[in-house]
């Protein structure tokens, strides 16, 4: 005959059996697995508002000159740069001013290069699609060029138009940015090049 277990031993053996019963057992895939990179995890979301990769910058007038065409540079130098066919207007005679335009332009072009001396000298817009040096464009008012360029904006007369004015900026480099506005104020062209073209008021005339 087995001996008994006293009693108070026996209780005790019985309320260790029904906690190990009760105890929740984890799942077994809910640790993580060991040597699980990081990168298998979902990535978060980009912030609303905030693009993955921002669009490259479509600027391409600048006091420098055109995109790839730089001021001061030979008009074969420009052409090259340009990349594509261009118009050219007929010079009176060997160095004299003329322009080249985009080979699509059939009237008056958006955007017009002019050439002296054989050199790159100066572009013309006359299109609200183009953006000039520091945010200035086609249709802003004089106040809205002067909260963008402040006290270098300078101020002349018009040449032709009453009530227009020339409103400019100089670069260190030398080049001048120059707005035409109407009689409203309101901005008609501009252009950037070097002097002395930068202030032939009838282009190359």
């Amino acid at each position: 005959m087995k001996p008994l277990l006293p009693l108070s031993a026996a209780a005790l053996l019985l309320t260790l059996a029904a906690c190990t019963a009760d105890a929740p057992q984890a799942p077994a895939d809910s640790a993580p697995t060991a040597g699980t990179p990081a990168a298998s995890q979902p990535a978060s979301p980009p912030e609303p508002g905030k693009a993955a990769n921002p669009p490259a910058s479509t600027q391409l007038a600048t006091f420098a000159g055109y995109g790839d065409m730089k001021l001061g540079s030979t008009a074969d130098q420009a052409r090259q740069a340009w990349g594509g066919e261009l118009n050219s207007s007929t010079p009176s005679e060997a160095g004299a001013c003329y322009q080249l335009t985009p080979k699509w332009a059939t009237d008056k072009a958006d955007v017009a290069f002019m050439i002296e001396g054989d050199h790159f000298v100066r572009y013309d817009v006359t299109t609200s699609k183009e953006v000039a040096p520091d945010g200035g464009k086609v249709g802003m008012t004089e106040a809205e060029l002067r909260a963008l360029y402040g006290a270098r904006l300078q101020a002349i007369p018009h040449k032709y138009v009453e009530g227009g004015k020339y409103l400019s900026v100089e670069a260190a480099g030398g080049a001048k940015l120059v707005f035409e506005t109407d009689a409203d104020g309101k901005v008609t062209s501009w252009r950037v090049g070097l002097p002395p073209q930068i202030d032939y008021v009838e282009g190359c005339g």
